[in-house]
């Protein structure tokens, strides 16, 4: 797999702290109003799994495992965008110089890209998950894989969401998610428990779909 990052920032997303699920302290400090969540799993070992794990990732196997339907998926138009990439500790760096070319599933559905537009359509927890997502950052590395979707609009909280694959040193194969989540529909301005709740199942629905262990959260 080559090296790949790639990063998307515009003013149509309906949240201020854009990238910050890449902040180390995310779970103490989290964006204004919002309610953090995080949770890493080992899903396996070897450089095959966690190839594996990365075509499904970046091919929206993750949210279609919580029952979601992604739909209306639109890449960014015109040349790939780039932009600012980070290194691990978060700070920004001089942007990639490489091109992205766009890769489909086998349902013609292009794969996840920097600047990519989607929606979502389902339920989780009894309650409606239709949201307009856009693709926030993308990394593709030989050991490590992420992309980030946040919110543009039509859902019950506004916020972002990141998804990362590394193949460690130790040649475990681990699976992380972090978000942050400020409630917009009434019901959960009133029940931020319910915001938890909703948080949990997506977790553990991505899991699903990424794990053939279905592993023990750990954090």
């Amino acid at each position: 797999m080559h090296q790949r990052r790639g990063t998307f920032r515009d003013e149509t997303v309906d949240y201020a702290a854009v990238g910050a699920t890449r902040a180390h302290d995310l779970m103490a400090y989290p964006p204004e109003r919002s309610l953090p969540a995080e949770d890493a799993w080992r899903i396996g070992s070897g450089e095959a799994r966690f190839a594996t794990a990365a075509e499904q990732l970046m091919s929206w196997t993750a949210l279609r495992g919580a029952g979601l339907r992604v739909e209306d998926v639109r890449p960014a138009s015109g040349p790939m965008y780039t932009g600012v990439a980070f290194d691990e500790e978060g700070n920004a760096v001089a942007p990639s110089s490489l091109a992205q070319e766009q890769r489909f599933d086998a349902d013609g559905t292009p794969y996840v890209g920097a600047g990519t537009t989607l929606r979502l359509h389902g339920r989780v927890g009894g309650q409606r998950a239709d949201a307009e997502l856009r693709v926030i950052f993308v990394d593709e590395e030989p050991r490590r894989v992420a992309f980030a979707l946040g919110t543009v609009g039509g859902s019950v909280v506004s916020g972002e969401e990141s998804f990362l694959l590394e193949w460690r040193d130790n040649d475990e194969v681990w699976f992380t998610v972090r978000s942050f989540d400020r409630p917009t529909a009434f019901a959960y301005r009133m029940l931020p428990a319910l915001v938890r709740r909703r948080r949990r199942q997506l977790f553990q629905g991505y899991l699903r779909a990424l794990s053939p262990l279905y592993a023990t959260p750990t954090l």
